[in-house]
């Protein structure tokens, strides 16, 4: 059975890439390399958890008025994960997981405050923040890494 939702999941994610492609090529103005590599990141990661069982609901989710966005908001075992991404073509920095500093954590606990605020019944499931880091580094096999419960709701 799991060899069979790899092979969903992984045609799923072959057809986003080559609609990714087709766009792109449609652009009248190309987007700028850091934002394609961003969504090349989220799309990846998209997958790549699905593969292990979650159920992704959400994808750059926002509260209007709010400053920021939820790139994924998937459930996995009962969890309502709220996930930020982060892709870097190179390790010569920081990590791509240090980026997500006291600032972006506060923004993400605001926003997850409101998506929560919206769901029927007004119970509050089990919640984490979980960072999904990707490394496209040239000529390697793209690296994805998971952690979950990366920070909490306070610091």
């Amino acid at each position: 059975m799991q060899i069979l939702t790899n092979w969903r999941v992984r045609g799923a994610e072959l057809c986003a890439v080559g609609l990714d492609w087709l766009a792109e090529r449609s652009r009248t103005e190309p987007q700028p390399r850091h934002l394609l590599t961003g969504e090349r990141g989220e799309e990846a990661a998209f997958f790549y958890l699905q593969r292990w069982g979650f159920v992704v609901v959400a994808q750059r989710w926002n509260d209007g008025p709010l400053p920021g966005d939820i790139d994924l908001i998937a459930w996995q075992d009962g969890v309502l994960c709220f996930i930020e991404v982060k892709t870097r073509t190179t390790k010569d920095m920081a990590t791509a997981s240090s980026s997500v500093d006291r600032e972006k954590r506060r923004i993400l606990r605001r926003l997850a405050g409101h998506y929560l605020h919206h769901l029927p019944d007004g119970e509050r499931p089990e919640t984490r923040f979980d960072i999904v880091t990707v490394y496209e580094l040239a000529g390697k096999p793209r690296e994805i890494q998971l952690i979950p419960a990366a920070f909490g709701w306070s610091e």
